[in-house]
Parts: structure tokens; sequence; C-alpha cells
């Protein structure tokens, strides 16, 4: 469904046309109360739902940068602002020692996530959880949260899509066993959010917190390519 330059995202249509359908509604109360300020309060309300849901559920159009055409290059899975890039002793889905970038998603970015690599899926797995800010060093491991698996030519590296205070709901249609293609959409994270990314020691770091990210376009690291063992 296109929107303009953009349009609503698969992922999101049940909840997007639940709020189009309540901002039409209260539109239309608009024109049986009495009075103008309550008719004109209404429509302003229900024009800003309508604008929100449509801004939110949007998906544009992200290119590959050129740069990933290079399969040691991560790019970003999602669209925000870096808030953690911390040193892990070690991290059990790639069993060396790590380190995790984290990016922090607020209601006005993009919520469509893309893949970070190409490569095959080789875990995908939803953990039930609690639902702390976002940004809350302990989101990583208490809140909701759906952990992919990703084996690259150059190794395996992990991400994670985490619910945060506002976001309740996490969608993605990845399954063990797929092959992926960078940059390629695999789901979305709803009102505010935070995408983990995780990938070993090694690896070249091309980002630090404050920074801004756009996904499929944005380099997180290069792995290193020298005696990686898939």
């Amino acid at each position: 469904m296109r929107f303009g330059a953009g349009m609503l995202t698969p992922y999101g249509y049940d909840n997007a046309f639940l709020m189009l359908g309540i901002g039409v509604c209260l539109v239309l109360l608009s024109f049986t109360v009495p009075g103008p300020f309550f008719s004109t309060a209404l429509i302003v309300l229900g024009c800003v739902v309508i604008a929100f849901t449509m801004w939110f559920f949007r998906d544009a159009d992200r290119p590959l940068a050129a740069e990933a055409a290079d399969p040691s290059v991560i790019v970003s899975p999602a669209d925000g602002a870096v808030t953690e890039v911390v040193s892990l002793d070690t991290h059990p889905d790639l069993n060396c020692p790590s380190t995790r970038v984290t990016i922090f998603l607020s209601p006005v970015n993009l919520h469509v996530n893309r893949y970070p690599a190409s490569g095959e899926i080789v875990d995908a797995r939803y953990v039930a959880g609690k639902y702390l800010m976002a940004f809350n060093p302990k989101a990583s491991e208490e809140n909701e949260r759906s952990e992919f698996v990703l084996r690259t030519p150059f190794g395996r590296i992990a991400y994670t899509q985490i619910t945060g205070f506002l976001a309740r709901r996490i969608v993605y249609d990845t399954k063990k066993g797929d092959v992926v293609r960078a940059g390629e959409r695999f789901g979305m994270m709803k009102f505010g959010s935070r995408m983990d990314i995780i990938v070993p020691a090694t690896a070249q770091i091309a980002v630090k917190v404050g920074d801004k990210v756009v996904s499929a376009r944005s380099i997180i690291a290069r792995l290193h390519t020298d005696g990686v063992a898939a």
C-alpha cells in the first residue's frame, strides 16, 4: 500500500489499520458534537492519530550501502542512535570474546528492521521477558526479545530485537535455516525499542556512542577475515 514516497509496512498492518480507523472515527465524530471547540478538537486529534500512524508504520526504501558488497561488512539493522558499545568476555552464541553495539529506536525512527549481513540463519528464537526501558542495560537479558544467530562467510554474528517500555510487540519472519541477504527486511519492533548487534571482539567497530545510524546504509563493523571458523 503506497502513500507518496513510502508505504505502510505489512509488518504493521494490524496496528496501523486499527489506528487509522480510530483517527477516521474521531474526525467523523466531530460532525456530531455541539460547539466549534469540541468539533475542532476531535478533528485535530483524529488528524494527529492518522499522521502518526502513517509516519510510524512507513516503510521507506533503503538501498544497501555500496561497502556491503564486501561480505565482512556488517550494516545497521535498524534506524536510531548508538547508545552502547560494550566489550563482552564471551557470548553464548559466538563462543568467543565479543562486542555488543546497541541501537535505540525512538518512536519517530523507522522501525522496519533489516538483515545486518548475508549468510545463513543458524538460530532464531523468541524469549519472553520484562518491559524495562529499552536503554536500561539489563534490557538485553531481561526484556522480551527475539534472538538471531547469523553465519557469515567470516564467522557468526548475533543480533536481537528487544522490546522497551512502550514497545510491546516484536514481529519477524525469519526462521532457522533461512539464507538471507544484507539489507533485506525481516521484521519490525513497535513503538520505541532497541536492537543489539553482537560481533566477535576481533571485528573492527565503525561506530561510537552518540552516532546516528540508518538501516542498510550505516556500517556497524567489519569482521576479521583471517583464520575465522564459521
